[in-house]
């Protein structure tokens, strides 16, 4: 997969990973989530039989990893940088894969390019109605986050703060996830994915919290998303009502859920049952009345 970059017009240098196929059947765009950045998608790629047929593109969202930015960030930003990496590429349109805040994402981007989206896989969408929890008192306080992130811009306008932050491997990170549960039954996987504080060494706080701000923002009206959807929904999220959330996805016309036995992170904890769904979905897309 070749390893791109693109320079946005007010000065953001933003990176992706790009593998074309000839004649291909499809192009399938991933969208990582909060905190996150393009190796959330490794072990996919590295197991999907989509890889034989279909273009793959990920990238890492302003504002993470590679397209590092400090500035404001939100989900309009991050529709616009995808928008332009597409226009660049000039790529047909494709399917957008996000989990979580990359959901969301990707139905913003529904919402304001229809024509370049053949359709949709939503990994645990976000409704910020449903949130509750820490991201439940992040909607409710939301206002109040910009206090810190103004200082967080000062601080960093005055030369107090980092300016490196090391590469995550995603990945690798999921291997030693899983072995640890192993070892350990008595655990959850919310007690080591839901610590701010192991995200921090890679990503500015300041972003940290805005991504925190864009996921609990509200998301485009429903009923216009007339494209082919599969959602992926854990069986046992601990951030939301799973009910209500099927509620909300059943206002997409042509949507389809699928349940994951898992906690928020069904990549983590069902890498093999997911990537299954995914390319069984897109394998079928070409042939609409076989698409469930």
């Amino acid at each position: 997969m070749e390893t791109r970059q693109i320079l946005h017009h007010d000065g953001a240098r933003l990176s992706y990973w790009l593998s074309r196929v000839k004649g291909a059947k499809g192009t399938l765009v991933m969208l990582h989530g909060l905190a996150s950045n393009h190796t959330r998608w490794s072990e996919f790629v590295g197991s999907t039989a989509l890889t034989l047929n279909w273009n793959l593109l990920r990238l890492d969202l302003r504002g993470h990893a590679d397209s590092m930015w400090h500035g404001r960030l939100d989900r309009k930003r991050w529709v616009n940088d995808l928008n332009a990496i597409l226009e660049r590429e000039a790529l047909p349109p494709a399917v957008l894969l996000g989990h979580s805040l990359g959901a969301e994402i990707a139905l913003d981007f529904t919402a304001n390019y229809p024509h370049r989206v053949a359709g949709l896989i939503l990994i645990d969408p976000v409704f910020h109605q449903n949130l509750h929890g820490v991201l439940g008192w992040v909607r409710r306080l939301q206002l109040l986050l910009w206090l810190p992130i103004g200082f967080l811009w000062l601080m960093r306008g005055l030369g107090f703060t980092r300016r490196h932050y090391p590469p995550r491997d995603l990945y690798a990170l999921d291997e030693t996830t899983r072995a640890t549960l192993r070892a350990n039954p008595e655990m959850k996987i919310a007690d080591l994915y839901m610590n701010p504080l192991a995200d921090l060494p890679y990503i500015p706080l300041a972003n940290y919290l805005q991504d925190l701000l864009a996921t609990v923002q509200p998301l485009p009206r429903l009923e216009m998303i007339n494209q082919p959807v599969l959602v992926l929904m854990s069986g046992g999220s601990s951030l939301s009502d799973r009910q209500r959330n099927e509620s909300q996805i059943q206002r997409m016309p042509y949507a389809a859920i699928q349940i994951v036995d898992c906690d928020h992170w069904p990549l983590t904890e069902q890498p093999a049952t997911v990537r299954d769904m995914i390319d069984n979905w897109c394998q079928k897309l070409q042939q609409p009345e076989a698409v469930s």
